[in-house]
């Protein structure tokens, strides 16, 4: 049997991919190397009545119009909106909470800086007015340069949102696309705490300090997401972000995709000029028209593919993409709350994102240690507490929290290894969590924990980076992951990209996937319900 798509991996990405696809119907097949579907997006026991998001572990980015697309709420899929955005603990006791609506953050922003407050407002304006070009955006193939006139008047048409933007609002964007986080932030703020509340986001996923040129847009790529028709919010998903991708697989098994798990890929084959399909690690060979890789750019080119089936300019470019968002991450067994020092009574943060990196100038040493020593004697850690709103995730008067940790360097110096200093980073990460909240490290059960090469072992992520590859101005629209192959399709005929590694990168957004399948379908004769929309 020859199949219409074959799709590399089962990341959700690859399962909207399919849906779309089997959707117009084609015959479609996904394989997977692990033994579940989800990719980074799964919920795992890994304790005794004890379970939680291994990898992803927040929403807010999955696109609207993929949500109604699949149907996922009629099939369970349930987010609950965290009460605040985020809690950040003080170096001098003191603690910021953020979200809740403009009126309470900005009188929080007033218990450190009335100047602060007032210029709220407007900030919220000014990054509203991008996030919605960029939402515009993201669900559109960026134009392929080398189309000739298609790149032209594809460039035209997606330009037309910025061109309606006023002269100032044009000034944000170009500023947030250039400008380092603290450039930007000092430009809007006084407070170091209001600037570390917002600066935050700049280096989630991002190997970088708050002062390198650019980490100012990665601090927008977080805020233009949404939760239930609220823009910029962000919650749970009931049942652990597994949740999500198994109903996303439910629905695509029901339209006949073939899911096939334990099944990793060892080569895209190519006959001539064009994918014929692939050969797994077993042996076994997959005939298919397309080929379409939900990996990122550089397992796919540097590990699966012959460097002979490659055009030789494009596999070095290729290879200088670059991948490692200096990330760790853990989860933890708790048979208590952590008290916070400076807020020890249960509530509402406990529901919230609670950051440990009180100032810019604590995450910019985070990286600088990083680079220095490995990984940072004082890590940027951001803990959720999902059990807090879903009591089927531990048992009771029991939790789970996911902890999310910055700045670990993909690959350590000196030559050594990631799995002979895991459990030294890890009791890092513990014991600064522990100086905020006294007693946290007794209160652990049981704890799982990857470094940067633990998860691409588990996940396949390069470098162990969340997003695919960096989101640099280098590697974003257009040039993601290489210029003149922005619009989802490979140097080889009928090889496609549906990851993170192309626009509009990163997060459970399901926007890529969704795009592919649109190139997809637009260059065959089959344009299915999806055409023009």
């Amino acid at each position: 049997m020859t199949y219409d798509a074959l799709i590399i991996g089962a990341g959700h990405n690859g399962l909207v991919c399919a849906f779309y696809l089997a959707r117009a119907g084609l015959k479609v097949r996904i394989v997977e190397r692990r033994d579940i579907v989800g990719g980074a997006a799964v919920t795992e026991e890994f304790h005794p009545g004890f379970r939680n998001s291994v990898a992803s572990y927040t929403v807010s980015l999955l696109q609207p119009k993929v949500i109604k697309d699949m149907k996922l709420a009629d099939h369970g899929y349930r987010v609950i909106e965290r009460p605040i955005s985020n809690f950040l603990p003080q170096e001098n006791g003191d603690f910021l909470k953020l979200g809740g609506g403009l009126q309470r953050t900005q009188a929080e922003f007033a218990r450190f800086s009335k100047k602060d407050a007032a210029a709220l407002p407007a900030y919220y304006d000014a990054l509203e007015n991008v996030a919605e070009v960029l939402r515009g955006l993201a669900l559109k193939a960026p134009p392929n340069v080398g189309d000739g006139l298609r790149t032209l008047y594809d460039g035209a048409m997606q330009g037309r949102a910025l061109s309606k933007l006023t002269l100032e609002q044009q000034r944000d964007v170009l500023d947030l696309f250039t400008k380092s986080a603290r450039t930007f932030l000092d430009s809007w703020f006084e407070s170091e705490a209001v600037k570390a509340a917002f600066g935050f986001d700049a280096v989630v996923g991002n190997y970088a300090s708050p002062d390198t040129p650019g980490s100012a847009y990665v601090l927008l790529h977080h805020v233009f997401g949404e939760v239930n028709g609220k823009k910029g919010a962000w919650g749970h998903s009931i049942g652990g972000m597994g949740t999500i991708t198994q109903i996303m697989a439910k629905i695509c098994r029901d339209m006949g995709v073939e899911i096939s798990l334990e099944s990793p890929v060892d080569q895209v084959l190519v006959d001539g000029d064009k994918v014929v399909g692939v050969r797994l690690v077993s042996g076994e060979e997959i005939a298919a028209s397309r080929v379409i890789a939900n990996v990122g750019p550089k397992l796919l080119y540097e590990k699966m593919m012959a460097p002979s089936d490659l055009p030789a300019d494009f596999l070095k470019r290729a290879k200088a993409f670059k991948a490692g968002s200096g990330t760790f991450r853990m989860n933890v067994a708790l048979s208590q709350l952590p008290r916070f020092t400076s807020h020890p009574e249960p509530g509402e943060h406990h529901q919230s994102g609670i950051i440990i990196a009180p100032t810019l100038d604590y995450m910019d040493r985070a990286f600088m240690d990083a680079k220095m020593h490995g990984w940072s004697k004082a890590p940027i850690v951001e803990m959720l507490i999902p059990s807090t709103v879903d009591d089927s995730l531990a048992p009771p008067g029991c939790h789970v929290a996911s902890l999310f940790c910055q700045q670990f360097a993909p690959v350590l110096p000196d030559g050594r290894d990631w799995d002979d200093e895991e459990e030294a980073a890890a009791d890092c990460i513990i014991d600064t969590v522990e100086k905020n909240a006294p007693g946290f490290r007794a209160s652990i059960i049981a704890q799982t924990r990857l470094s940067p090469k633990g998860l691409e072992r588990k996940f396949g992520l390069s470098g162990g980076d969340i997003m695919h590859g960096n989101m640099s101005l280098d590697q974003l629209w257009a040039a993601r992951p290489v210029l003149g192959h922005g619009s989802y399709r490979g140097p080889v005929a009928g090889l496609y990209m549906c990851g993170a590694g192309t626009h509009p990168g990163g997060g459970v957004t399901g926007a890529p996937g969704h795009n592919a399948a649109r190139a997809i379908l637009s260059d065959g004769s089959i344009f299915g319900k999806l055409r023009g929309r």
